[in-house]
């Protein structure tokens, strides 16, 4: 073999970070040998894998092309290290989720896979779908759990469950007594909504077509929390997963409205980058999601 492993993770590292010292310290090296060993795989197949922007090393078409291969290759050598030191056949998971997901669903099920490998660890990130997205596709995440519909030719979308939109407002607002909304009554309305790029409103985009260029979008709130607050703050209508708001009904905090009219339902994915090695980890992570009850 005419590469090493280490050279091969000097050369993702100053990918992921554009910077040799950078990546010499994540892999407690040096910054001359890290040098050295980049320097060396360039030499040995006679090729250059960056070009030098500034102070940057920013991965040339080449390096590009070949930083999935090299992602993958070293996720089958850590799981094969694992398998020799005998202490867990899954070791560190990197699981990224959307608001929804991760508020509602992600610990729980964290919690399971956990007590089902024991020694197993389990990060979470939690962003928008366009920023799960973005992470999975670089190889900073194993696998994202994403509310929103992504079309993407380096990312695997799988379909995992399926998700409803509801609608709610405050008790003393003027529609809490009308309880079913006409295309009328949506129209006049003031809302209060999730931010673009997130899954939840792409959904009521969707949901809302033919209307949304005449919707009073009074509030785009990043947080799912923030939204029920105003909401309950009668500052306006809103509309999240049902997931988010069943105690807020059952307490009564909020009332729930129906438009029938309109398709509040959509789909929740896995996403992972299609040339990422299937870990034991990924695979029973996968398993453990599409097994469970909600």
């Amino acid at each position: 073999m005419h590469y090493t492993l280490r050279q091969i993770e000097v050369f993702l590292a100053t990918a992921h970070f554009e910077n040799v010292t950078q990546a010499a310290t994540s892999l407690a090296m040096s910054q001359s040998a890290a040098s050295a060993a980049l320097q060396d795989l360039e030499q040995r197949f006679d090729v250059q894998l960056f070009d030098r922007v500034g102070k940057r090393l920013q991965l040339n078409e080449l390096g590009r092309s070949l930083r999935p291969r090299a992602e993958a290759l070293m996720a089958q050598a850590r799981e094969f290290e694992r398998g020799l030191a005998l202490h867990s056949d899954i070791g560190e998971l990197k699981v990224g989720a959307t608001l929804t997901i991760g508020n509602y669903l992600a610990v729980p099920i964290m919690a399971s896979f956990m007590g089902q490998h024991e020694g197993a660890k389990v990060s979470l990130t939690v962003e928008n779908t366009a920023g799960i997205a973005n992470r999975v596709r670089n190889f900073e995440l194993d696998i994202g759990l994403i509310e929103g519909e992504l079309r993407d030719p380096v990312l695997e979308v799988i379909p995992w469950r399926d998700d409803e939109l509801v609608l709610f407002c405050a008790p003393e607002h003027p529609l809490a007594s009308r309880g079913i909304l006409s295309d009328a009554d949506l129209l006049e309305a003031q809302w209060i909504v999730r931010e673009a790029g997130s899954g939840t409103r792409q959904a009521f985009d969707r949901a809302m077509h033919g209307l949304l260029p005449d919707l009073d979008l009074r509030l785009e709130l990043q947080h799912t929390e923030a939204i029920k607050t105003a909401v309950e703050a009668n500052l306006g209508i809103g509309c999240l997963s049902a997931i988010t708001v069943r105690e807020a009904f059952t307490w009564g905090t909020l009332i729930k409205l129906e438009a029938p009219q309109r398709d509040w339902t959509r789909k929740f994915y896995f996403i992972l980058h299609r040339q990422k090695y299937h870990s034991v980890g990924i695979q029973s992570w996968l398993a453990l999601c599409q097994g469970l009850e909600y």
